[in-house]
């Protein structure tokens, strides 16, 4: 799959991979360079452990998206093969 860079530096994500890994506009990604190869990967989320009378607690330390029934069928089939 193609894209380009624009005179400012910017790629475009195609909207099938975009739709793919569930990324939105505004979204954080890490990019690096390896071998001569550039990789744009998403940033994980920031959280951090709560402890709690039941056990810890993971909470994220800034809101997320809202979890879909098209994004946990997705990761279910990805991670069923």
């Amino acid at each position: 799959m193609k894209t380009t860079i624009d005179k400012l530096g910017r790629v475009v994500v195609p909207k099938e991979i975009r739709d793919r890994l569930h990324l939105q506009g505004g979204e954080p990604l890490e990019v690096s360079e390896r071998d001569g190869v550039v990789e744009l990967r998403p940033t994980p989320a920031a959280v951090r452990i709560r402890e709690t009378a039941d056990g810890p607690v993971i909470e994220a330390q800034e809101p997320l998206p809202a979890l879909t029934d098209d994004v946990v069928r997705d990761t279910l089939e990805h991670t069923r093969g």
